[in-house]
C-alpha cells in the first residue's frame, strides 16, 4: 500500500492534475458545443436534463449548487427547457416559493439521446482503464474541489 505524499511532493503533482485538466475539459467543451449544434440541446440545458435525470426533481437552487452555477444561469436555462418541453415546473411542498423542477418525457428522450451518443464517444477511451483506477481518479479530483471550495470560502468568495 502506498504512503500519503509529503505537502510538497503532492503540491507538485496536484499541479500535473491540473495542467492536464485544462486541455481535456477544453477539448470536452468543443465537442459538446458541437454536439449542440447536431441535437439542437444547448448544454446548460443539457446539464438540467441529466441532473434531471439521476436524481429526479430539484429546485433551481439545488441544481444550480450541485454545479457551482449561479441561480440566475440555471433559471434561463430551466426556462429555456420548459419552453421546448423538457420539464414542468410543480408546486413544491416544502416551499412555496420555489417550484420543483421535473423532467418530462420529452426532456428525457432528449436527454437519453445525448447521453447515448457521449456514451459511445466516452467508450472509445483507451489505456485499458480499471474500476480501481477511475475511482482513485474520482477521489483525487473530489478531494481537489473539496480544497477549492475551502479557498474559496476562506477568501469570502462564495
Amino acid at each position: 500500500m502506498s504512503t500519503p505524499l509529503p505537502p510538497d511532493d503532492l503540491a507538485d503533482r496536484l499541479a500535473e492534475v491540473y495542467v492536464a485538466l485544462g486541455p481535456v475539459y477544453r477539448r470536452v467543451a468543443r465537442i459538446v458545443e458541437h454536439d449542440e449544434h447536431s441535437s439542437g440541446l444547448a448544454v446548460g440545458v443539457r446539464n438540467v436534463l441529466d441532473q434531471l435525470r439521476r436524481t429526479g426533481e430539484r429546485t433551481v437552487p439545488q441544481l444550480a449548487r450541485a454545479q457551482d452555477l449561479s441561480r440566475q444561469f440555471v433559471q434561463r436555462m430551466v426556462h429555456e427547457a420548459r419552453d421546448r418541453g423538457f420539464v414542468e415546473l410543480v408546486d413544491n411542498p416544502a416551499h412555496r416559493r420555489s417550484s420543483l423542477v421535473r423532467i418530462t418525457s420529452t426532456g428525457l428522450l432528449a436527454i437519453e439521446a445525448v447521453t447515448e451518443r457521449e456514451h459511445e464517444l466516452m467508450g472509445r477511451v483507451g489505456g485499458d482503464l480499471t474500476g480501481a483506477e477511475l475511482d482513485a481518479t474520482l477521489r483525487v479530483l473530489h478531494h481537489m474541489e473539496a480544497a477549492l471550495i475551502e479557498i474559496e470560502t476562506a477568501r469570502g468568495a462564495r
